[in-house]
């Protein structure tokens, strides 16, 4: 059983059901109804045979059909400051841009680039074949990690007509809170976008729905929940019991893929007490989000489907931008914006209504056009909390997966591989 229907639990899913194991998938009713878009990774990289994302998804053992529904993108996004709009994609392309915006002079954009895209090759390579976790069973399989780790010497100081966007780019993709990225993840994510990003040639292709859509067909089934529910052992066996109905579900193991915070609040029982396994700080920093309808006569025909809105020119933290393609016969398309803002309720809104704003200057003739997208959120079943691993764990330190062996509950514990986005 598995609690929450984010990527890294839909995932697992499908690895437990290739070796054997049906799968149930427990998914809060709030997140089962909310438009996948809002859900979609903002910046999935290595579409196209030989990409990072392809390997994990011929891992998965997804028909080729499925795989070449998100293909290769050679411009990953576009980043937007007060001064340049700068596509960011495969090297040419970005050494291009570079120097058409006086960031740097041609050798130096040439000569840095190619760094970055060697430092971030080789940390793709640890990433797919170093061991991941300590439980023997679930390492990695392949050759040594390289030896040579991080960023190199002449990229531990970056230069200053390009520093801004790069660190623009690393707060967009990572998921930690305030803890530093390592070297590693560093190098990784600096480099990453010079693979292109995934293209969305086709309306309603979302990452999510591929995995959900095997899962279902394969592997499993999801329930969703939409009241309070407790977790509870039965014979040895871990699982839950709904309020109501007055139903109990079980599994031969419990995996844990939400925020272990905002899921023990959801499921304290009547006195407010909290499982052990899930009393865990709040944190202090979460992605605020904002999903609008926008007709496509709004959406600038210069802007990319992915867009980042740097920080000087958002008035805070650099802001993400999706726009999905239409469906055929539609005249609105999902645009989702999302940002990184203090947990706090009030603080959270604040973000929002900044975004709103961010995105409506980068649309001059949305007026009448564009409108927020209403839904309920879901409480515990998401992505939004940017926690930190414990003091020297995380990435690339091996993860530990097991809370409690008797019984089995694992965790999928995001804040140790939130460095790599």
């Amino acid at each position: 059983m598995i609690l929450g229907s984010a990527l890294p639990g839909l995932f697992a899913a499908i690895r437990l059901g290739m070796r054997g194991l049906r799968v149930l998938v427990v998914e809060e009713e709030a997140a089962a109804r909310a438009h996948p878009a809002w859900r979609e990774p903002f910046l999935p990289v290595g579409g196209g045979r030989g990409g990072v994302l392809d390997a994990c998804l011929r891992e998965l053992s997804l028909p080729l059909v499925e795989r070449r529904r998100m293909p290769l993108d050679p411009l990953a996004y576009q980043y937007v400051s007060d001064r340049a709009r700068i596509e960011v994609g495969e090297l040419g392309l970005t050494a291009e841009e570079w120097v058409t915006w006086g960031l740097l002079k041609p050798d130096e954009a040439r000569e840095l680039l190619q760094l970055l895209a060697q430092a971030s090759r080789r940390e793709q390579a640890a990433m797919l074949e170093a061991p991941v976790v300590k439980t023997a069973r679930l390492r990695g399989r392949g050759r040594p990690a390289p030896r040579e780790r991080g960023l190199p010497v002449e990229l531990r100081t970056l230069p200053p007509g390009v520093a801004p966007l790069l660190e623009d780019q690393l707060r967009a993709q990572h998921h930690l809170g305030e803890a530093p990225v390592p070297p590693e993840a560093r190098a990784r994510l600096y480099g990453s976008v010079l693979d292109g990003g995934v293209l969305r040639p086709e309306a309603g292709v979302y990452l999510r729905e591929v995995l959900r859509a095997r899962v279902r067909s394969v592997h499993g089934e999801f329930r969703s929940v939409s009241r309070r529910f407790e977790l509870v052992e039965v014979a040895s066996a871990p699982g839950i019991v709904l309020e109501r109905p007055d139903e109990v579900w079980l599994g031969r193991a419990l995996v844990i893929n939400a925020p272990r915070h905002d899921l023990g609040r959801a499921t304290a029982d009547a006195r407010g007490g909290i499982s052990p396994l899930l009393d865990v700080p709040p944190p202090a920093l979460r992605r605020a989000t904002l999903h609008l309808r926008v007709h496509r006569d709004a959406l600038p025909e210069g802007m990319g489907r992915r867009v980042v809105v740097g920080s000087e020119a958002a008035g805070g933290a650099p802001v993400a931008i999706q726009a999905f393609p239409l469906r055929r016969g539609e005249t609105a398309c999902e645009v989702v914006a999302s940002t990184v803002a203090p947990a706090e309720p009030a603080r959270l809104r604040g973000a929002v209504g900044r975004m709103e704003e961010t995105v409506r200057a980068l649309m001059p003739f949305s007026e009448g056009r564009m409108g927020r997208v209403r839904f309920e959120p879901p409480t515990w079943d998401h992505d939004l909390c940017l926690c930190d691993p414990p003091r020297g764990r995380g990435w690339p330190a091996e993860v530990e997966l097991r809370l409690s062996s008797r019984p089995p509950v694992f965790h999928l514990p995001r804040e140790e591989v939130a460095a790599l986005g």
